[in-house]
């Protein structure tokens, strides 16, 4: 499932392989939330700008369409149209986040839908459930995904809860698997550790969850209010205790820097909405700082957005009639620059598993980490 092909430090490269094929590992996962990446891209798209895997939202396709709809149609994969591996979030996170009136027990939580305001429960069975008719290749362990900071004792119940919840997963998601009529039987269930900002807290909780030899591991509840700093000192905190020979996943995580900086620290797999957020809003990446189109500057820059990238977008249009299609508010602007974050994102893991192919990582890092955050 996981092969571990060199290090350079902490840094990994690697390949994972699942039902849906291999990734090429570090990798970031172009986030399609409700099966479709918000910007107008296709799967057809995804695969021509690089992406190696989708990853979509438990939460919010089982409030729409609905998860037994999609398996009705043939699970995920068949519904959007892509046939390369997708990994799915548990929906945790936007219990916690988007739903109304949530109240926590033993058994799960109870909410209110952030659509309509019909009362929802889930718990780890069901968000096994919902996984498994979506037949995503990697489900996410349901999980309470806790504000930063928060006080000691909360954070030590609620780790023990999800501990309690993950041993529920893994027994769900066996039985699913074994069903004559799943999905995808080939699913994989990845733990997820937390604890807040507490280093011993997060250690302890990984020591434990690490004992379930799951098929991998992810690092949650980070980039959700502390400082960029304690995020690298919760990963450097966590990461000895991460089995070597298991992918590990930094979950909604984030710059350009952060990234090279979460390799460098011995991450496998990323996702973050921001890039394709920030190109709906004219905010665009390119190999030296971020841009905003809407500056006046840009009005008649015949300049692609990047000279040095070959994305289609910069290979055709000019920063000038991008930033007209902005203020014209044309759909097409977005689409575009969606197109063009997401290529460079993709772009930049294949020049860090370049580097680590090449032993360079350590000069890439210095190269770039800082200057890839930049605003021009």
């Amino acid at each position: 499932m996981f092969k571990l092909i060199k290090t350079e430090g902490a840094a990994r490269r690697g390949e994972f392989t699942c039902a849906h094929g291999t990734v090429q590992t570090p990798v970031f996962m172009n986030v399609g939330t409700q099966a479709a990446i918000k910007g107008g891209l296709s799967a057809k798209d995804l695969g021509e700008i690089g992406c190696q895997v989708e990853l979509s939202n438990t939460y919010h396709l089982h409030l729409r369409p609905g998860d037994k709809v999609v398996r009705q149609m043939g699970g995920l994969h068949r519904f959007m149209t892509w046939d390369r591996p997708i990994l799915t979030d548990s929906g945790g996170f936007q219990v916690f986040s988007l739903a109304q009136l949530r109240k926590i027990q033993e058994e799960g939580v109870y909410f209110s839908s952030h659509i309509d305001g019909r009362k929802i429960f889930m718990g780890p069975e069901e968000s096994m459930q919902i996984q498994s008719n979506l037949g995503s290749d990697i489900c996410m362990a349901f999980d309470e995904c806790i504000e930063n900071p928060a006080p000691r004792a909360y954070v030590q119940q609620s780790v023990d809860r999800t501990y309690r919840w993950l041993v529920r997963c893994k027994g769900e998601n066996a039985r699913l698997n074994r069903l004559p009529d799943t999905v995808n039987s080939q699913q994989m269930l990845w733990g997820i550790n937390q604890g807040g900002t507490y280093r011993d807290i997060r250690i302890s909780h990984m020591q434990k969850i690490a004992e379930l030899d799951l098929p991998g591991y992810a690092i949650g509840g980070l980039a959700v209010g502390e400082s960029t700093q304690e995020m690298y000192e919760i990963i450097e905190a966590v990461e000895p205790y991460m089995p070597k020979e298991k992918p590990r996943y930094l979950m909604g995580v984030g710059t350009p820097g952060n990234i090279i900086e979460g390799v460098y620290r011995g991450i496998d797999f990323f996702d973050c909405v921001m890039p394709a957020r920030n190109a709906r809003h004219a905010r665009l990446f390119t190999w030296d700082g971020a841009i905003n189109l809407k500056n006046a500057k840009y009005e008649t820059d015949p300049q692609p957005i990047d000279p040095s990238c070959d994305c289609p977008v910069c290979r055709r249009y000019s920063r000038a009639y991008l930033r007209h299609l902005f203020k014209a508010e044309e759909m097409l602007a977005m689409r575009l620059c969606v197109m063009h974050n997401l290529y460079f994102y993709n772009q930049l893991m294949a020049k860090i598993r370049q580097a680590l192919d090449n032993g360079t990582f350590s000069a890439f890092r210095n190269a770039y980490a800082a200057r890839l955050d930049r605003r021009i």
